[in-house]
Protein backbone atom coordinates (compact mmCIF):
# COMPACT_ATOMS: atom_id res chain seq x y z
CA UNK A 1 0.00 0.00 0.00
CA UNK A 2 1.49 3.08 -1.02
CA UNK A 3 1.28 6.51 1.58
CA UNK A 4 0.45 9.64 0.63
CA UNK A 5 3.31 11.94 1.24
CA UNK A 6 2.35 14.80 3.40
CA UNK A 7 3.00 17.35 1.06
CA UNK A 8 0.52 16.46 -1.83
CA UNK A 9 -2.95 17.32 -0.74
CA UNK A 10 -6.03 15.57 -1.15
CA UNK A 11 -7.83 16.16 -4.39
CA UNK A 12 -10.20 18.97 -3.86
CA UNK A 13 -13.91 17.44 -3.21
CA UNK A 14 -16.37 17.83 -5.51
CA UNK A 15 -19.30 19.15 -3.16
CA UNK A 16 -18.50 21.87 -0.40
CA UNK A 17 -20.92 21.93 2.14
CA UNK A 18 -20.88 25.42 3.94
CA UNK A 19 -23.49 25.66 6.38
CA UNK A 20 -27.28 25.20 4.85
CA UNK A 21 -25.32 26.33 1.17
CA UNK A 22 -23.50 23.48 -0.93
CA UNK A 23 -21.37 24.79 -3.56
CA UNK A 24 -20.99 22.03 -6.45
CA UNK A 25 -17.66 24.08 -8.14
CA UNK A 26 -17.34 21.65 -11.36
CA UNK A 27 -20.92 22.74 -12.51
CA UNK A 28 -20.92 26.28 -11.61
CA UNK A 29 -24.09 26.21 -8.71
CA UNK A 30 -24.94 27.16 -5.21
CA UNK A 31 -27.84 25.43 -3.47
CA UNK A 32 -28.83 26.60 -0.53
CA UNK A 33 -31.29 25.18 1.64
CA UNK A 34 -31.79 22.27 -1.03
CA UNK A 35 -32.92 25.01 -3.26
CA UNK A 36 -30.87 25.54 -6.50
CA UNK A 37 -29.46 29.35 -6.98
CA UNK A 38 -29.43 30.49 -10.55
CA UNK A 39 -26.17 32.15 -10.52
CA UNK A 40 -24.60 33.68 -13.81
CA UNK A 41 -20.71 32.57 -13.87
CA UNK A 42 -19.55 36.03 -13.43
CA UNK A 43 -21.63 35.92 -10.15
CA UNK A 44 -21.05 32.25 -9.01
CA UNK A 45 -16.65 33.73 -9.37
CA UNK A 46 -17.70 36.38 -6.70
CA UNK A 47 -19.46 34.13 -4.64
CA UNK A 48 -16.95 31.11 -4.68
CA UNK A 49 -13.99 33.99 -4.39
CA UNK A 50 -15.38 35.08 -0.93
CA UNK A 51 -16.88 31.13 -0.01
CA UNK A 52 -12.91 30.01 -0.46
CA UNK A 53 -12.04 32.80 2.62
CA UNK A 54 -15.06 31.95 5.06
CA UNK A 55 -15.08 35.20 7.54
CA UNK A 56 -12.28 37.13 6.39
CA UNK A 57 -12.76 40.58 4.82
CA UNK A 58 -12.19 40.87 1.12
CA UNK A 59 -11.20 44.33 0.01
CA UNK A 60 -13.24 45.26 -3.50
CA UNK A 61 -10.23 45.37 -5.46
CA UNK A 62 -8.89 41.82 -4.34
CA UNK A 63 -12.53 40.47 -5.78
CA UNK A 64 -12.01 42.33 -8.82
CA UNK A 65 -8.20 40.94 -9.28
CA UNK A 66 -9.58 37.30 -8.38
CA UNK A 67 -12.94 37.46 -10.65
CA UNK A 68 -11.54 40.13 -13.69
CA UNK A 69 -8.07 39.37 -13.78
CA UNK A 70 -6.78 43.07 -13.75
CA UNK A 71 -6.45 45.83 -11.59
CA UNK A 72 -9.74 47.83 -10.56
CA UNK A 73 -10.61 50.49 -12.72
CA UNK A 74 -11.13 53.76 -9.99
CA UNK A 75 -14.78 54.39 -9.33
CA UNK A 76 -15.72 51.09 -10.85
CA UNK A 77 -18.67 49.64 -9.51
CA UNK A 78 -18.65 46.50 -10.83
CA UNK A 79 -17.85 44.47 -7.64
CA UNK A 80 -20.57 46.35 -5.85
CA UNK A 81 -23.73 45.69 -8.42
CA UNK A 82 -22.46 41.89 -8.64
CA UNK A 83 -22.68 41.46 -4.84
CA UNK A 84 -25.55 43.03 -4.92
CA UNK A 85 -27.18 40.56 -6.92
CA UNK A 86 -25.34 37.67 -5.63
CA UNK A 87 -26.45 38.48 -2.17
CA UNK A 88 -30.57 38.99 -3.38
CA UNK A 89 -29.95 35.30 -5.19
CA UNK A 90 -28.81 34.07 -1.84
CA UNK A 91 -30.85 35.82 0.71
CA UNK A 92 -33.84 34.59 -1.38
CA UNK A 93 -33.24 31.14 -1.50
CA UNK A 94 -31.89 30.99 2.28
CA UNK A 95 -33.12 30.89 5.79
CA UNK A 96 -33.33 34.49 6.67
CA UNK A 97 -30.37 36.36 7.10
CA UNK A 98 -27.71 37.93 4.99
CA UNK A 99 -24.66 35.29 3.48
CA UNK A 100 -22.36 38.39 2.42
CA UNK A 101 -22.15 41.17 4.64
CA UNK A 102 -20.68 44.97 3.69
CA UNK A 103 -17.69 46.63 5.40
CA UNK A 104 -18.15 49.79 4.81
CA UNK A 105 -15.05 51.16 3.19
CA UNK A 106 -13.29 47.92 3.12
CA UNK A 107 -15.35 45.05 0.78
CA UNK A 108 -17.30 41.88 1.75
CA UNK A 109 -17.48 38.84 4.27
CA UNK A 110 -19.14 35.73 3.52
CA UNK A 111 -20.34 33.98 6.85
CA UNK A 112 -22.35 30.90 6.16
CA UNK A 113 -24.28 30.69 9.35
CA UNK A 114 -25.87 33.74 11.68
CA UNK A 115 -24.17 36.07 12.09
CA UNK A 116 -23.26 37.99 15.70
CA UNK A 117 -21.10 40.48 14.48
CA UNK A 118 -22.98 43.41 12.91
CA UNK A 119 -21.45 44.87 9.53
CA UNK A 120 -19.82 48.03 10.27
CA UNK A 121 -22.11 50.21 9.47
CA UNK A 122 -25.02 48.06 8.40
CA UNK A 123 -25.51 49.19 4.86
CA UNK A 124 -25.53 47.70 1.16
CA UNK A 125 -23.85 48.70 -1.94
Amino acid sequence: MLARSPSTPPPPPNIRRLGSIEIRPEELQVIVDGKRVGLTVREFEIFFVLAERIDRVIPREEIYQLVWGARMPRRDRSVDVFVRKVRGKLDAAGPGWTYIHTHFGIGYRFAPEPDAQPDNNGSRP
